[in-house]
């Protein structure tokens, strides 16, 4: 086992050298991260406090295994060569089986060390960056909000209200529509935003004349359109399943323009008043990639960025009637060279586009003038300048600023410099130094002849094709016994079906000699599981007082069906069945004995979740679970049935990761309070001293 910035860093490192140097290794944005943390003096996580709580309450959580992992094989591989990287991660015969324990025998030296050493040349090396960048003046800026803002979506900015409207995801406080007074710096919220994305949050427009709101929402899905009025915070969902992003309100005819994905096409849609259907402008060849749409003050010409399946990006500039008419033939367009443009929108007067780009090392803000064709630099930012927003007066710009805890909004002067300081590279130094790494870059996909490959056509059996995984000695608890045995794990290729089989034997003279034997299999795959037990042991048996394990045999089958997926509402319904025998305990009542020969039992649970969180959350925050379950067993002739049901609903406090929650639950049985059957048992929490289950089982029944 090895902790996930180890997956992702070797990933990244392999995948960008592969690409000949276009990867995240070589990626503006990580640069800027470890240059802010170290203008900032910000604290740098050691390999644990990484895993146990960098990737939970930074606004970016796992994006950090991937920025700290990277970072750390690129310093490896630039201080002991990649070759000495490749022999630390790969597996091989001699190879130690804990990664730390390979480190230690690879490099002579601890991973912690090692860890410590890269950070103080981190350091170094961005104050070196640092210098460069600060030969020209740095763009001052004015901050707005007044705190960070976490992860930000486009912003308007309604000089009426004083207000910019935008979407934020920041730690504490669940993803959001809603504003931030530019004179006072007050954050106000509008409504939640469901599935918001990571970095962008959601996609969002707005009509200044109707002061309306278009944002989407499951982001991550199928995405829905839904408009918000900011004065009353009422919404209304306008198109389910749309599939639309990138949305940009055209004020001339108070049209939506957006960005509809599907199978791999981006087209270019229009949606008219009152926004419940969309009409296609054009379809883009597969593999184009278009972002940023924006329309004109006056309607007349639209931009958009756009990523080709070559690796290129750029700005294109088309006019409005003609792409009506059909014609996709930009008026103009510029680029950054490898850089990727980030976006850009119209000034208020249309003559001129600003956005942002990473041209020297550094994301700063940069204004293209539409009848010139010229591009000028307006800012030398020390972190990075980001979405800027065009003010009424044009000489100020809104941009959002980054730090270590998210974006901030801030203020800035539209200036036009003369000169802009570039960085260098973490990745420039390697190559430099180790030019090996040139030799990995792959050749092109079409040179790849796949006729000439040998290539396996068959059907794939779903309940077939199981394979070895892994077999492995197992020891186990069975009552206040310990059993030796062996384990073996099997699957399909694709993970669709498991079977997992366990046999054990107690050696102590303790036991009767009928339950020295144990068994166990359980077959799962994505919607059926079945297992089946004799004398069923525990590993975590041994460490008490909590006993999984029982005496008997059980043969069970249980299914599991969703019948609602629209995150975060769920609702799924689980049914099991089973047959047991010679028990002399109750199966989930280990406190409770019995002298059985045979069991029937069936259960049916329906529940349904309908909760969100902010980042870095601990627990849920807010929403609404509930569950309804129905019990029946039948033991030497006669049934006994039970139903009970949950109901839990929390709200928020203003203070961050915290909230109020009202759980309730409810059963009843109609049998005799004399019948252990009949009855319901109230335990304790049911740790072990050693255990793996979740800590707040105490909820569950």
């Amino acid at each position: 086992a090895a902790p996930r910035w180890f997956h992702e860093g070797i990933a990244v490192f392999i995948d960008t050298w592969m690409a000949g140097g276009l990867g995240r290794a070589q990626s503006g944005y990580d640069e800027m991260v470890f240059r802010s943390m170290v203008r900032d003096n910000a604290h740098f996580y050691d390999p644990l406090g990484l895993v146990a709580e960098g990737t939970k309450i930074d606004f970016q959580l796992q994006i950090n295994s991937y920025l700290y992992g990277t970072r750390f094989m690129m310093w490896l591989a630039n201080t002991y060569g990649p070759d000495k990287l490749i022999e630390w991660v790969k597996r091989q015969e001699g190879s130690r089986g804990y990664y730390a324990s390979h480190f230690q025998k690879i490099y002579g030296r601890s991973l912690g060390h090692a860890w410590a050493a890269w950070i103080e040349a981190e350091r170094r090396f961005q104050q070196k960056n640092l210098e460069s960048i600060r030969q020209y003046p740095t763009t001052p800026y004015r901050d707005v909000s007044r705190r960070a803002l976490g992860s930000i979506s486009r912003a308007y900015y309604d000089e009426k209200a004083g207000k910019l409207f935008a979407a934020f995801n920041y730690p504490g406080v669940v993803a959001h529509v809603g504003s931030i007074d530019v004179a006072t710096g007050a954050l106000e919220r509008f409504v939640d935003i469901k599935g918001p994305l990571i970095y962008t949050v959601t996609s969002l427009a707005y009509d200044p004349d109707a002061q309306q709101l278009y944002y989407t929402t499951d982001n991550g899905a199928h995405r829905d359109l839904v408009r918000v009025d900011p004065r009353t915070h009422k919404t209304e969902q306008l198109m389910k399943d749309a599939r639309i992003g990138d949305l940009a309100f055209n004020r001339a005819d108070r049209t939506l323009w957006g960005i509809r994905h599907l199978n791999g096409i981006a087209s270019l849609v229009r949606i008219t008043p009152p926004y419940k259907q969309w009409t296609r402008v054009h379809s883009f060849p597969y593999g184009t990639v278009v972002y940023d749409l924006d329309v004109s003050p006056d309607g007349t010409r639209v931009s958009a960025s756009f990523g080709e399946i070559d690796g290129k990006q750029n700005v294109r500039l088309f006019s409005t009637e003609q792409l009506l008419a059909g014609d996709v033939t930009p008026q103009a367009q510029f680029d950054f060279g490898p850089s990727v443009p980030s976006g850009f929108v119209f000034t208020r007067d249309g003559t001129a586009l600003v956005g942002s780009s990473y041209y020297t090392g550094v994301s700063n803000i940069f204004r293209y003038d539409i009848a010139s064709k010229d591009v000028s630099a307006l800012t030398n930012a020390e972190t990075g300048f980001f979405r800027p927003v065009p003010r009424p007066e044009d000489s100020e710009l809104f941009v959002f600023r980054y730090s270590g805890e998210g974006f901030v909004a801030t203020r800035i002067d539209a200036k036009p410099l003369k000169d802009v300081s570039a960085i260098t590279f973490f990745g420039e130094r390697l190559v430099e130094s180790h030019p090996v790494l040139k030799g990995w870059m792959l050749g092109s996909p079409n040179d790849v002849k796949i006729e000439e490959k040998r290539l396996v056509k068959g059907t794939y059996r779903l309940a077939g094709g199981l394979g070895r995984e892994s077999v492995y000695p197992v020891v186990q608890g069975y009552k206040d016994s310990m059993a030796l045995g062996v384990r073996a794990n099997l699957s399909d290729p694709l993970q669709l079906n498991k079977l997992n089989l366990t046999a054990s034997y107690s050696p102590t003279g303790s036991l009767k000699s009928d339950e020295r034997l144990h068994l166990r299999a359980d077959y799962q795959r994505y919607d059926w599981r079945a297992r089946a037990t004799y004398n069923d042991a525990n590993f975590y048996d041994l460490f008490g007082p909590t006993k999984a394990g029982r005496k008997g045999y059980t043969v069970g089958v249980g299914h599991h069906r969703t019948l609602l997926y629209d995150e975060p509402r769920r609702i799924e319904l689980d049914t099991d069945a089973m047959f047991a025998g010679n028990l002399d305990r109750l199966p989930q009542y280990q406190n409770v004995a019995v002298d059985i020969d045979r069991l029937f039992a069936f259960d049916a649970t329906l529940k349904g979740t309908n909760v969100r969180s902010s980042l870095g959350r601990v627990d849920d925050e807010k929403g609404r679970t509930w569950s309804l379950s129905l019990d029946s067993n039948r033991v030497a002739g006669a049934w006994y049935g039970r139903t009970h049901g949950t109901f839990d609903i929390g709200t928020p406090l203003p203070l961050g990761h915290s909230s109020v929650w009202l759980r309730t639950a409810a059963g009843i049985s109609p049998g005799s309070r004399e019948d252990p059957f009949a009855n319901f048992f109230f335990g304790g929490f049911g740790n072990n001293y050693v255990d793996r289950g979740n800590e707040k089982r105490y909820r569950a029944y």
